[in-house]
């Protein structure tokens, strides 16, 4: 009964943990450029999988240091996210710019503009990447789980109990890139991609203020 109850504590403190604002913003700044709906669930899974990694060495960390190794290291992963997110968001506002290339139509040459939105490029690694950051920086639910499982778990239990609160991660992730690029999509405007950029990147830019303000 209660490995069940600390199961269900582990996914839900994980589902929860997904909607901490500097991972939509984060994750928002990649899915605004997927082509699919797939594409958008597997930048969101590549985000979650880095996150997974780092939230398992960071758990081993605090059982074997306890909050020796918490206190001297993680909190300067803070501004790292911080400056992440400012950076995210100048690499969104970037989008904006209209980019005009001539055309000829019935014999008349003009120009048309419009935004290149979908560029390729490595976005799956490098949401794996800033993944692996906010595993570092982001711990409150981790170490209420952590706490929870303290006294009562091996290292190998706890750490199976990371598995499955990164299972939650995944979910809430996956759930928040479906809305977000299922919406997008369907309306197939550059006017409402244009808008989307724009509040990403703002909210981007001025949460990560915040932050490394507040730090």
């Amino acid at each position: 009964m209660l490995e069940l109850s600390f199961a269900a504590l582990a996914i839900l403190l994980g589902f929860k943990h997904s909607y901490d604002p500097d991972h939509l913003l984060a994750v928002a700044n990649f899915l605004r450029k997927a082509q699919t709906t797939k594409s958008a669930i597997k930048i969101s899974a590549s985000w979650a999988i880095g996150h997974m990694l780092t939230a398992a060495i960071i758990t081993t960390l605090l059982y074997v240091f306890r909050e020796s190794v918490l206190t001297a290291f993680l909190g300067n992963f803070e501004k790292i996210v911080a400056i992440t997110l400012i950076l995210l968001g100048l690499w969104s506002l970037k989008d904006l710019w209209l980019h005009s290339h001539a055309h000829r139509h019935s014999g008349l040459e003009h120009e048309h503009a419009h935004l290149h939105k979908h560029e390729k490029g490595h976005e799956h690694r490098h949401m794996f990447g800033i993944g692996i950051i906010h595993g570092l920086a982001s711990n409150d639910e981790m170490l209420l789980l952590f706490t929870a499982s303290l006294g009562l778990a091996s290292l190998a239990e706890i750490l199976a109990g990371v598995a499955i609160f990164s299972i939650g991660v995944v979910i809430g992730m996956v759930a928040f890139a479906f809305l977000f690029s299922f919406s997008l999509l369907r309306t197939r405007s550059n006017a409402v991609y244009k808008l989307v950029t724009l509040a990403t990147a703002a909210s981007s830019i001025g949460y990560g203020s915040y932050l490394l303000a507040a730090g």
